[in-house]
């Protein structure tokens, strides 16, 4: 198994802020989207990153390859919107993870 850093780029610098009612309905796909790969397993952080005036997504998932990381950032219902966000994937080749919590 592989990690892989997902970077999620929206459209404009300034989104979420000025979100529209149709991507505010995507994002929240994207969310359900990504919380059912976290509890499959694949998924093992994902949030928002609040930087300036926007924001931009990250995931950090545990998949075989890059092609699965990338089957994962083609299958996020955000990209199939339309509505210009992008995600950049960037292999990880060593992390320290913190043991479960008990």
């Amino acid at each position: 198994m592989a990690y892989f850093f997902l970077r999620l780029l929206p459209p404009r610098p300034t989104f979420p802020d000025d979100g529209t009612g149709e991507e505010m309905a995507a994002m929240k796909r994207h969310v359900e989207y990504w919380h059912r790969h976290a509890l499959a397993g694949s998924a093992v952080v994902v949030g928002p990153v609040f930087e300036g005036a926007g924001a931009f997504g990250m995931a950090v998932v545990e998949v075989e390859d890059q092609a699965a990381a990338q089957a994962l950032a083609d299958g996020d219902p955000i990209i199939a919107s339309g509505f210009g966000f992008r995600f950049d994937i960037l292999p990880m080749p060593s992390i320290i993870l913190r043991p479960p919590a008990v």
